[in-house]
């Protein structure tokens, strides 16, 4: 996998370009970055085939498909080894309702963001991945009552910093 020292200037633009709109034609994407539609075509091969680019999806709106309440919530386990956390990392692996699951430092364990349609669905969500589990100790949740902002755009470093000057620190 390429490191960020690895990636130069015509990658980061056609990234940044992508991660606003990935279906962006090769064609556009060629003209804004000043190279030609087959030259942007193998840098995206790349890299997707370095892993850089990690997936093509389409971002939906929750409420629009019926999950309108988001949840975060708070794992705190017994013990972090992982012959003991085993069982309900492949819980939290195969739930669909979790979108994401982060390992975390302080107090919690892990840092669940869950997305359901009521709260009885998420209180079945619950029993599912930590009723009978003696390595949870418990679990904290905290219902979120808005988005203030939510993305999962990477900065690149392309977008001008605080003094108007791009990379600016």
């Amino acid at each position: 996998m390429p490191s960020a020292a690895a990636l130069d200037r015509f990658d980061l633009a056609i990234l940044d370009i992508l991660q606003t709109d990935n279906t962006t034609p090769q064609r556009v994407i060629a003209q804004a970055v000043n190279l030609s539609a087959p030259a942007v075509q193998r840098r995206i091969q790349r890299l997707q085939g370095t892993g850089v680019i990690r997936a093509n999806v389409a971002v939906l709106d929750p409420e629009k498909v019926g999950k309108p309440l988001t949840i975060l919530v708070e794992v705190h386990l017994e013990n972090e080894r992982p012959d003991r956390t085993a069982p309900l990392r492949a819980r939290i692996a195969a739930e669909e309702a979790v979108q994401q699951c982060w390992s975390v430092t302080g107090e919690a364990d892990y840092l669940l963001v869950v997305a359901v349609a009521s709260m009885a669905d998420y209180e079945a969500l619950a029993r599912r991945l930590f009723e009978g589990d003696d390595n949870v100790r418990r679990f904290r949740t905290s219902v979120a009552l808005g988005c203030l902002k939510a993305g999962l755009r990477v900065p690149l470093g392309t977008e001008p910093g605080p003094a108007g000057r791009v990379g600016a620190a």
